[in-house]
């Protein structure tokens, strides 16, 4: 496969996974900010929001107050924001029409169907009503998206980077969520005698559809440690950092076919990592410090991914 075109596919599959990420962290957010709390407490909680996206820097240059309406807006609709719902929808459409031979009809259709009915959102004010039903038409759009490619595609090169795609963003989002949330909220239940926020770790369990899985596994009280080992270590977990790499390794291996990579072994070595690893191992070394090494070595790995596969050759 041409290394442009494997290129398009992956970036398509990380830009839908990436809407759907930012529409489950701000559908969540967005109800919990319903919830009674102080000012300050309400601005501290779209803050994170922004930490989550890691956009902090851009939302500063072009909002002076922050506020739930000026987050909103800068997460869906900004043209100026790469990582808006606006802008990756559009950028994975871009990537998409580049590549309308490498997809099945299907295919095609579905993503241009779904840029063509988010139209009907764009002079919307979801600031004011209607934020819960968008951010649900795009989860649900996003399912349909995935299904479609599964459904339709050939095995092949095509389908395993549309893969690869979706898992490595997908790895991303969780890890920022979590690091950010740990982050967050820790300090807040040591100052309330160990009192764990039950809300607030709900509310982290829901943006990644966990709160039930939780509930089938541990069938105990919300507690930080196991909340983070089902969204690190939990294999059959389809949101945690495992399961995204236990999906990430093979793809690796059959798009290197004979070739060793740097790539596969970065992530045979996360893998490892996440495979083998304990949580009571994890929390004495601290879970914000694993967090910031996963993110680091992801990010590295989507370099060397870029680099091996996608960056075409002279």
């Amino acid at each position: 496969m041409l290394s442009r075109t494997a290129d398009h596919l992956y970036w398509m599959a990380r830009y839908i996974e990436r809407t759907e990420n930012v529409a489950r962290v701000l559908d969540v957010t967005y109800n919990m900010s319903l919830l009674p709390s102080d000012s300050s407490n309400e601005e501290e909680l779209w803050d994170t929001v922004l930490e989550i996206a890691g956009i902090r820097d851009i939302y500063d240059k072009t909002y002076k107050e922050l506020n739930a309406a000026n987050v909103i807006k800068h997460l869906v609709m900004d043209s100026h924001n790469p990582s808006s719902i606006y802008s990756s929808l559009r950028s994975a459409r871009e990537n998409a029409r580049a590549v309308r031979v490498a997809m099945t009809t299907e295919t095609w259709e579905n993503m241009n169907t779904l840029w063509l009915e988010f139209g009907q959102y764009i002079k919307q004010d979801l600031t004011q009503t209607g934020l819960s039903e968008f951010c649900e038409w795009v989860k649900s759009r996003s399912h349909l998206f995935r299904g479609v490619c599964f459904g339709t595609m050939l095995r092949d090169e095509a389908f395993s980077f549309v893969r690869l795609g979706t898992f490595m963003e997908r790895a991303d989002n969780t890890a920022r969520l979590l690091d950010v949330k740990y982050e967050f909220l820790i300090p807040m239940q040591e100052a309330n005698d160990g009192a764990v926020d039950y809300y607030e770790w709900s509310a982290v369990l829901r943006s990644v559809s966990a709160f039930q899985a939780y509930q089938k596994v541990y069938r105990d009280a919300i507690e930080p440690m196991k909340v983070s080992e089902l969204l690190i270590l939990r294999e059959d977990m389809p949101r945690s950092l495992h399961a995204c790499y236990a999906e990430i390794m093979p793809i690796l291996r059959q798009v290197a076919g004979s070739r060793q990579t740097e790539a596969e072994r970065l992530a045979g070595q996360m893998h490892a990592k996440l495979h083998y690893g304990r949580m009571l191992d994890i929390v004495k070394d601290g879970v914000h410090h694993f967090l910031d090494e996963f993110i680091l070595a992801n990010r590295k790995l989507g370099e060397e991914i870029q680099r091996n596969f996608l960056s075409a050759t002279a």
